[in-house]
């Protein structure tokens, strides 16, 4: 079977659109249908594995998608939506917070939105993703650069951190909470962080992935180890280990 065959010069900007609120999706695919033939909407998805499928299968010129999807975190997926080689990633998000968003540009993506700005914007960016350009601000563009090469550095210095720089923030602070309540159950740790046990599963799966654990023992044990966390809680947890 062949594989995906980009569209010829010239043709309308295909847009995927991954979004799990129906309102903000029905609005986005009206948005960018009334623009044809200039650019429209050839699927949507309003979970991870039909994002997931629709890429492969599409081959879209844009993936426009919301960063977090019922919970999951498309950050960790962006890799696999792009893997065709002919999609870019435009995320749409209401998240502020600068080493989630960083993460994403260092994961592929080709710009972000924030989903407070004007319906004009949303296409001037298709355009520009489609023809190859960036849209971030400046500040996101300077973070960017700098931390790739502080990684790289520190890559030689010490192979363990580039495992550490994976972490978005949110999953950083699961990693805090899970040490501080290490002998609470699923859906207590998930009330103190005032999201759903089915979320909290998803954070951990993504954070077993990335520091190569299996379990919350595990991460306990690792975010320990290599002082993930500074608290006086963890410290004093750690004390019956290091007298063992």
């Amino acid at each position: 079977m062949s594989g995906p065959v980009p569209a010829a010069p010239g043709a309308a900007i295909g847009v995927l659109l991954v979004e799990d609120h129906q309102v903000m999706l029905w609005g986005l695919q009206k948005l960018i249908d009334g623009e044809r033939p200039r650019m429209g909407v050839v699927g949507t998805a309003r979970t991870c594995a039909d994002a997931l499928a629709k890429a492969a299968q599409l081959a879209p010129d844009v993936i426009l998608l919301d960063i977090d999807l019922d919970g999951v975190c498309m950050i960790d997926f962006l890799p696999e939506l792009l893997a065709n080689g002919l999609s870019r990633a435009l995320l749409l998000t209401a998240e502020r917070d600068t080493g989630t968003l960083d993460l994403a540009v260092r994961r592929g993506a080709r710009g972000i939105l924030h989903k407070e700005v004007a319906a004009e914007q949303v296409l001037k960016a298709i355009e520009k993703i489609h023809r190859g350009e960036l849209w971030f601000d400046a500040g996101t563009m300077g973070r960017v650069f700098g931390q790739v090469f502080d990684a790289r550095a520190a890559q030689r210095l010490d192979p363990e951190l580039a495992r550490h720089t994976q972490l978005t923030t949110r999953e950083r602070d699961i990693v805090k909470a899970t040490v501080e309540h290490s002998g609470s159950a699923n859906h207590v740790l998930a009330a103190q962080l005032f999201i759903s046990e089915h979320t909290l599963r998803n954070h951990l799966t993504s954070i077993y992935r990335k520091l190569g654990v299996a379990s919350r023992l595990e991460l306990y044990v690792y975010a320990v180890r290599h002082a993930l966390v500074r608290t006086k809680t963890a410290r004093q947890r750690t004390a019956p280990l290091n007298r063992r």
